[in-house]
């Protein structure tokens, strides 16, 4: 999330007159596991009161898995905790999960079966399945890379994702989440994934910068980067 979405804002800064800028608070995690990521989950409440110090006008809880492996439904607990820490430092701010996005950008567009691709151990992948299921999201088809040590996650070639969704079963599907992990670097294969499957392509690095710009009351569009952020989207 530390390079996709200033990435994004940055494309989006070429042909829009809006301006952005980026501030992150690290949670640390180095084995992409249950009990790290509960670990993990529980210092998203230090991140959110440092980045309220800033008086940021939109804050984004990057990890999905962290969120969707404490049950279904968990985002909205997690917003709403996240929230009242920002408001304890005499600051309001939306909060935007990327858990929650990317079951508001698959509702967004109006697709009701998805086939996604994760980089996590298969145990965690059927979390998230259950997760989107739970959502009234049907998973027709999954790809586990099943890769444990964080930082090999954020150095995966996104070239190879376009193989890979060349592999799922989209039959049915409404959409491909190409990564269903914001550590997972997707942004380069987004668009060249949805041209070649011809159904519309996300991940949840796209999808929580949807919800940020539509936090923000801008138009929620960015060149290349999938149906979601094309603008054609209501």
């Amino acid at each position: 999330m530390e390079t996709e979405i200033p990435a994004m804002l940055h494309n989006r800064m070429k042909e829009h007159p809006e301006t952005f800028t980026f501030h992150s608070a690290r949670m640390r995690m180095k084995h992409v596991n249950a009990e790290e990521l509960k670990k993990m989950d529980i210092d998203s409440d230090r991140c959110a009161l440092e980045l309220s110090d800033a008086r940021c006008d939109v804050l984004a809880y990057a990890c999905l898995v962290a969120i969707m492996c404490q049950g279904p439904g968990y985002h909205q607990i997690s917003e709403k905790r996240l929230a009242k820490v920002v408001e304890e430092n005499a600051e309001r701010a939306p909060i935007v999960s990327s858990a929650g996005a990317l079951i508001t950008g698959i509702k967004r567009l109006k697709a009701k079966k998805v086939s996604i691709i994760t980089p996590y151990m298969k145990p965690l992948t059927n979390q998230v399945i259950d997760y989107l299921e739970a959502s009234e999201i049907e998973v027709i088809d999954s790809i586990s890379l099943e890769v444990a040590d964080n930082l090999e996650v954020g150095r995966l070639d996104p070239v190879h994702l376009i193989d890979h969704a060349a592999r799922l079963n989209c039959k049915g599907a409404g959409a491909v989440v190409l990564s269903a992990c914001v550590q997972m670097p997707s942004l380069p294969s987004v668009q060249k994934a949805e041209d070649l499957l011809g159904i519309p392509v996300l991940s949840a690095a796209t999808a929580t910068v949807y919800e940020i710009l539509s936090n923000l009351n801008v138009a929620p569009i960015v060149p290349n980067a999938g149906s979601l952020l094309s603008g054609t989207i209501k």
